[in-house]
């Protein structure tokens, strides 16, 4: 299996969490779509433009709240 190699921990990570998290939003955001059924359509072209938005903006903000997680917890 291919791996990324471990310097480039931070862009997987960002990568894997926007994704998570705008596959979630977009999914609740075209649920009134159900009904005509273009759900999956109108879903995917959602998922599409809301990951390329917030790739970089996880990217760049998972280390000010990773270190931010740190200094609040025990």
């Amino acid at each position: 299996m291919w791996k990324v190699p471990k310097e480039y921990n931070h862009f997987a990570f960002g990568a894997i969490q926007a994704g998570v998290t705008c596959a979630v939003a977009s999914a609740i955001a075209s649920m009134q779509f159900l009904a005509e059924g273009s759900f999956v359509s109108h879903w995917l072209r959602a998922y599409l433009l809301s990951w390329a938005a917030m790739l970089p903006v996880v990217v760049v903000a998972a280390p000010f709240i990773r270190r931010l997680a740190n200094r609040i917890t025990r």
